[in-house]
């Protein structure tokens, strides 16, 4: 059986946590401007559901393997 080990340092887990929080904020805009504009709903929902989703997965990477700075 083999483990699959992450760790990252200080500076890595920093910046995996400014790229999630980018990413929610990217995923935001898109869901906002998709509710506003009938012709973006399905991109917006898209983007926004695909961005919420990889800024949530790098942010646990982030949690459960980073070091605190």
């Amino acid at each position: 059986m083999q483990l699959l080990a992450l760790s990252f340092n200080a500076h890595d887990t920093l910046r995996l946590e400014e790229i999630a929080g980018a990413l929610t904020v990217i995923a935001g805009a898109a869901l906002f401007f998709g509710a506003l504009m009938p012709f973006m709903r399905r991109f917006g929902q898209l983007l926004g559901g695909a961005g919420l989703a990889v800024g949530g997965v790098l942010f646990v990477l982030a949690v459960r393997y980073g070091v605190r700075p």
